[in-house]
């Protein structure tokens, strides 16, 4: 199938095969993971949208792809208005979609091993309304007609040695079996791939630029775990490491494992589980305790061991950001350059100062109109030739086995207007009102977000994005449950209470469609603050990343004395971790990057 249009077409007729008047489409895999592998790209390959968050429904006569404000242009440019509308969450959602528009009676196929419980108690409600009945499939109909699939990935996994996790698997897997106790439950399942490789102190590589495996693991009151992943990934070291108290079997012999614990009451997250697996726990004829996985609050939290691994890498990753965009400022001047170029010579200095093991995400390169699209993804038919003028955003990081990075920096390409001074200055003053903030114990990344956007507000303009995100120890690099972003926004997640030893991104932005975008993220470790006279225990951020922000784009009378302050304070501070590590005309640079800014 060639074209867009005739894998939809394909999809009609096998839904009218298998008497389905529509299908459910998410982004997702059978770990309701946000990035997934290739074989499990099913909305891509139907719609050729590349986001990282949406989803589709499909009729006979209709069908819709959702997104969020994060993608309004992007999904307008990557998949077409002939065959599909575009709807926008959270206004809408898939669920009301088809309430609206399935035929009375309808018969909408769902694969119960990429939805939440939650979604189909919903959609199933949602559908009654009209009639209609959410049928759940035994075989995926995209995968019927997807001829060219890639097959899951065989890479082995490997060994998270204790001094890079700080806590051996055996204590992790104690905790667990110390808070089942509690709960009185006799198990807990795992089914999100980066709890699972945390929980064990493994890692893999079935997910591009997120190295986890493709496994589940059932997690015993006694600290034994069963761990459900292809034989052929487990070399002797692994296995080893995993020792006595972890049974392995098939990834594939899951379901019916499940359905063999019988009069077992077993833990399950109901918003990080398919809906496949209560339904086979139920089948067996085990209870349901509905529970937070609990690796997650743990995995959050990171040990001294992990944030001390974490800052190592950061040093590493800010030179090498920090050569890039010397060479930027030298070289995109001359022409010759542009996104996916700039792209992979990024990735090159990452590997000239480290140990790098990937990207942690696609690297978002960015140009001019292309840096208004907040999560851009470049391709060669979008890749944009760098001309002076405007501006340039790349966000990136890397993967490195003591940490992982996360950084967006925003640079001219030739004069700045008055107009991008603004607004990046005020994106300079949000970003430094989250990095300063101090807040009581049971603050919520909800309650600081507003610190981020006031300056922008007091201009009439906003960013349709989060301000932060979880990120991981050489793990994901969205991480939950901790965020600062509004309650009720698309990116749900900032009413978790923040935590010393949470690690955050800090990064918010400002976009002009059609024009250029601006965005100053760095990673900040939430600890302990010691004020003095305080009534309460008090929280604030460390900055973690060490990289210059732009000096040509700030426009100082903007800036308070305590702003001015932070950020001549924050530039002695990247030329002390990164000036060490440079070298003749790129240590010049740094320095003339990181010279103090007066009125």
């Amino acid at each position: 199938m060639s074209s867009y249009a005739d894998r939809l077409a394909a999809l009609r007729q096998q839904l009218k095969e298998d008497r389905l008047d529509g299908f459910v489409v998410p982004l997702t895999d059978e770990h309701m993971s946000e990035y997934v592998g290739s074989y499990a790209q099913r909305l891509a390959w139907l719609t050729g949208f590349q986001g990282s968050a949406g989803s589709a429904a499909v009729l006979p006569e209709e069908a819709a792809i959702f997104t969020d404000g994060r993608y309004t242009i992007q999904v307008r440019q990557q998949v077409s208005p002939t065959e599909w509308t575009y709807q926008s969450v959270p206004e809408t959602s898939v669920a009301q979609w088809l309430q609206d528009n399935a035929p009375n009676g309808a018969r909408i196929g769902y694969d119960p091993w990429l939805h939440s419980r939650d979604w189909v108690r919903q959609a199933t409600a949602s559908l009654a309304a009209k009639g209609a009945e959410l049928v759940a499939v035994k075989r995926n109909p995209i995968d019927a007609v997807w001829a060219d699939r890639p097959e899951p990935s065989k890479a082995r996994l490997i060994v998270q040695s204790e001094e890079l996790a700080g806590k051996s698997s055996a204590e992790k897997r104690h905790d667990m079996a110390d808070w089942l106790s509690k709960e009185g439950a006799d198990a807990a399942v795992l089914a999100a791939l980066d709890s699972i490789a945390w929980t064990f102190n493994v890692r893999g590589a079935d997910v591009t630029h997120t190295p986890v495996a493709l496994a589940y693991a059932v997690v015993h009151a006694d600290g034994t775990a069963d761990l459900f992943t292809e034989g052929e990934k487990i070399g002797d070291d692994v296995r080893a490491h995993l020792g006595n108290g972890v049974r392995l079997h098939e990834r594939s012999e899951f379901a019916s494992y499940l359905k063999s614990l019988s009069g077992k009451l077993v833990a399950v997250d109901p918003e990080r589980s398919v809906a496949a697996i209560p339904q086979a726990l139920e089948e067996g004829g085990a209870r349901i305790l509905s529970r937070r996985d609990p690796a997650v609050l743990p995995k959050a939290i990171k040990n001294a061991t992990e944030i001390a691994g974490h800052k190592a890498a950061q040093a590493r990753d800010g030179a090498a950001v920090s050569r890039f965009l010397k060479w930027v400022e030298d070289e995109a001047p001359k022409g010759g350059v542009d996104e996916m170029i700039a792209a992979d010579r990024l990735e090159a200095f990452r590997h000239e100062h480290g140990d790098v093991r990937d990207l942690s995400f696609d690297t978002i390169s960015a140009y001019g109109p292309n840096g208004a699209l907040p999560h851009y993804k470049g391709t060669a038919e979008s890749n944009l030739p760098f001309k002076t003028g405007t501006l340039y955003l790349v966000d990136s990081g890397g993967q490195y086995q003591d940490g992982t990075t996360d950084i967006t920096r925003t640079v001219p390409i030739g004069e700045p207007t008055e107009e991008m001074i603004d607004r990046f200055t005020r994106v300079l003053k949000g970003h430094i009102g989250i990095a300063t903030a101090l807040f009581p114990k049971g603050t919520r990344g909800s309650q600081l977000d507003s610190f981020a956007r006031r300056p922008l507000w007091e201009a009439g303009v906003d960013y349709a994005h989060g301000t932060g995100h979880g990120v991981g120890a050489f793990l994901s690099v969205h991480e939950g449950p901790q965020r600062i972003s509004p309650v009720g926004s698309s990116q749900a997640g900032g009413d978790e209470p923040l935590q010393a030893g949470m690690i955050l991104s800090n990064e918010p932005g400002y976009y002009k469609t059609g024009e250029y975008g601006i965005r100053i993220e760095n990673l900040v470790l939430v600890v302990e603050r010691s004020i003095p006279g305080a009534e309460k225990e008090m929280l604030g951020f460390d900055t973690l990343t060490f990289v210059p922000i732009e000096p040509r784009l700030i426009d100082v009378a903007m800036l308070s004395d305590a702003e001015l302050k932070w950020l001549n304070d924050y530039h002695a501070e990247v030329l002390a971790k990164i000036g060490p590590q440079l070298m003749g005309e790129d240590k010049a640079w740094l320095e003339r990057q990181c010279t103090p800014l007066s009125r």
